[in-house]
């Protein structure tokens, strides 16, 4: 019989790089072994053969998994880390990667980007503008093809966990059901009661996230290879980590999508809203990578005094329709028995220990007029209730519920509710750029993200993260697809980039370029537009200090896609000190021609004091005018230099896995273990010295887990003298079940068999 000795929980807090600095003493590292068994991606360098190299590989003395032509050129392998570190050394290896875990990224939205205006418009055929004659594939946790609305999108698809040809989304297992596919394919293409962006696309699905809404890289890889064979004309991944590399396979594989002719559409990630969030694949070069803005929403704002806060509501939670005066109480943390004189009041909780919707019931049943739940960490949030109740429910910022925590346990407090309509605001969720070692900027463009109403299995529901923003743009790339069939990819992304609308945040401020890319996408003016810029976005690359030249340019061609003339000239861009601009002088362009231009720029490092800038080029035209957003670093930034930490169940039963990602590499590199109050050092987790830059995966067995306890875990990684790292709690508990709670932070429940 299995005895369940212990369940460990890995609580993920992300603390500054410095916390503990002098207390958590690191002693030198033992020495490696390198028995250890791991799967991993191995692409091949360019001109090399498949055929050949399979050879090499086996000499090495690992195992062949997988083998892929279109996708990437090269394989999925297993064996011991010893062997993996001799495939690193045969010479036409290109890149070695541990294969890691992707997760899904979890009526006025269609409107506002402009999808219902474009289908007045006709392609060359004079067939309307829905989509028709073009295919998207989509690669999620499959889809409910038997939904109503999606029966008539549906075109068939591939099952690359189960390898089958049924793509259906997870059903009959409870908790690790799965609906994130079904509801991005709905965002699409759905045709029935709700209508997607591109209603009668042809949608083909690949499942290559299962049960729970995970997969593996080798899994996603797969997927993108039978895209390509299949030839799709778009495909769709609103799936992703918090890795920002643009070296992992996935992401490389993404650009060979592009290569082939799809037009590749990602998000960016929901690890917002500071700079670095961008994860893979969202830091593919030549992918679309989509970031999440507010469709137009009625934004409740309460006034108590002199004090005014923006309440932020709930997925699933009725609209806030309270137009008199409430008297407003603290709730706590909305357990029932904090709950009992609440009755016609709006209550203030505390966000941790209870779900939302536990909180919310509670706050219900005990008669509140509605609930406001702050977070308790810093910044914003916005969460999803598990089904609907009939008060209103909404989330406050940790800064804003202390002030109005303070001010209702001063006195009796009255708040009164003013309703203010909002949009085109990015969401805090919205992972940031830029992408580490090629300053890339992304995301490329923001798409509606939030309140986003689609299909799921059995209904409908509405949904908030960069995997809703991301179909929109998908359906939007299908649409001018349609309607310039001949079309290479960079030409869609750059039409969708050259019409995008700038967005500005509350204070009126607009987003910087690494933030919401080009802006928030217009379809309308895409269809209308007459002249073509590409690449749309520039990348200056990095200054140096020591560096003699500053001096960068990049190369733009200018396309006059009207039947007539027209005249071009750059604005001349806001005098900033230390910086200067060399810009092409005015030129005509004759219908349909194109130009190549170089635009410079100079920069005085000496002066500069920002690690990062970033900001736009306009180019004006006869029809109008379209904005370049740039991006150049200086020295080397101040990125995370030990970035996208998880741990969880092993593949084999009785083991456990952590995944890292390194964008520099390192020196030395290990996970230290410490006692929580003594702050003693326990032992390492795992170390390594010498480490490539990209990703790390390994397998863990429980003997390598610390007794019973609480620990603190650091992981870190030193190069040429500069050490950073992450911090978070381990927590291994007594024998049996644990209930997952709502919290701040990461809760990931793992039961230890022996």
């Amino acid at each position: 019989m299995r005895k369940y000795i212990s369940v460990l929980f890995l609580f993920l807090i992300i603390l500054h790089t410095h916390a503990y600095a002098t207390d958590l003493k690191l002693p030198p590292l033992p020495e490696e072994s390198l028995q250890e068994e791991e799967i991993a991606i191995v692409v091949l360098k360019k001109g090399e053969s498949v055929k050949n190299s399979k050879d090499k590989l086996e000499a090495a003395g690992v195992k062949i998994r997988q083998t892929f032509q279109y996708a990437l050129n090269g394989f999925s392998i297993s064996g011991t880390k010893a062997n993996i570190e001799k495939v690193k050394a045969v010479a036409d290896i290109s890149v070695v990667s541990t294969v890691q875990t992707y997760t899904v990224q979890s009526e006025d939205n269609i409107k506002l980007i402009g999808g219902e205006a474009i289908r007045g418009y006709f392609d060359e055929g004079n067939e309307r503008l829905t989509g028709k004659g073009v295919t998207v594939g989509v690669i999620d946790t499959g889809l409910d093809y038997r939904h109503p609305d999606l029966m008539r999108s549906y075109g068939g698809g591939r099952d690359l966990v189960d390898g089958d040809d049924d793509p259906m989304e997870t059903k009959k297992m409870s908790s690790l059901n799965t609906f994130h596919g079904t509801h991005v394919a709905g965002v699409i293409a759905a045709n029935g009661k709700v209508k997607g962006v591109a209603p009668e696309a042809t949608i083909i699905a690949y499942r290559a996230l299962g049960p729970g809404g995970s997969g593996t890289t080798e899994q996603v890889i797969a997927a993108i290879e039978q895209a390509i064979k299949d030839k799709v004309d778009v495909l769709n991944l609103s799936l992703g980590n918090n890795v920002n590399g643009p070296d992992l396979p996935i992401s490389l594989a993404l650009n060979k999508a592009v290569d082939h002719g799809i037009i590749a559409v990602t998000s960016s990630g929901n690890s917002g809203p500071s700079v670095w969030t961008v994860g893979s694949p969202g830091t593919a070069a030549k992918a679309i990578s989509v970031g999440a803005s507010t469709p137009t929403m009625q934004i409740p704002y309460l006034k108590i005094g002199d004090l005014q806060v923006r309440l932020n509501p709930m997925q699933g939670s009725m609209d806030w329709d309270l137009h008199q005066s409430y008297e407003i109480v603290d709730g706590g943390l909305a357990k029932k028995d904090e709950l009992a004189n609440v009755k016609g009041k709006i209550v203030l909780a505390e966000r941790g220990e209870l779900t939302f919707t536990e909180k919310s019931m509670n706050a219900f049943e005990a008669g509140a007029a509605a609930l406001i739940i702050y977070n308790n960490t810093k910044g914003n949030f916005m969460g999803n209730l598990e089904k609907e109740l009939p008060i209103p429910i909404t989330a406050l910022s940790k800064e804003d519920g202390k002030l109005l925590r303070e001010q209702i346990t001063k006195t009796k407090a009255f708040a009164r509710t003013y309703i203010i309509e909002e949009k085109d605001i990015l969401a805090d969720f919205s992972s940031r750029g830029p992408v580490t070692s090629t300053w890339e900027i992304k995301p490329d463009v923001v798409a509606p993200g939030v309140a986003i109403n689609s299909t799921i299995p059995g209904g409908y529901l509405p949904l908030q993260g960069t995997s809703m923003a991301a179909p929109h743009v998908a359906g939007a790339a299908a649409l001018l697809k349609q309607a310039h069939p001949d079309w290479e990819p960079e030409k869609i992304k750059a039409l969708l980039m050259n019409t995008a609308k700038p967005i500005f945040n509350e204070a009126g401020e607009q987003y910087r370029a690494y933030e919401q890319g080009a802006g928030r996408i217009q379809l309308k003016e895409a269809m209308n537009s007459q002249s073509l810029v590409l690449p749309a976005s520039l990348q200056f690359g990095k200054f140096k200090l020591a560096d003699q030249h500053h001096k960068h340019s990049a190369k733009i061609t200018v396309e006059n896609m009207s039947d007539n003339e027209q005249s071009y000239s750059f604005v001349i861009p806001h005098k900033e000190k230390g910086i200067e601009w060399e810009l092409p002088l005015s030129f005509n362009l004759k219908s349909h021609e194109k130009r190549k231009l170089t635009v410079t720029m100079s920069a005085d490092p000496s002066v500069l004091k920002e690690k990062i800038y970033d900001g736009r080029l306009t180019l004006q035209s006869s029809n109008g005018e379209i904005q370049i957003p740039y991006l150049y670093v200086l020295e080397e930034p101040d990125y995370p230099r030990v970035m996208g930490f998880g741990f969880g169940k092993g593949d084999k039963k009785g083991t456990y896995r952590y995944e890292v990602y390194l964008p520099g590499g390192a020196d030395e590199f290990g996970i230290a273990i410490f006692d929580s109050g003594s702050l003693k050092f326990e032992g390492f987790l795992d170390w390594k010295r010498g480490v490539a830059k990209g990703q790390i995966q390994e397998v863990l067995k429980p003997e390598n887990l610390p007794d019973q306890g609480l620990y603190i875990a650091k992981v870190f990684a030193r190069k040429s003298g500069k050490e950073d790292w992450i911090q978070t709690y381990l927590v291994v508990g007594p024998n049996g079940e644990i209930e997952e709670k709502d919290t701040s932070v990461k809760n990931e429940k793992v039961i230890i068999e022996k």
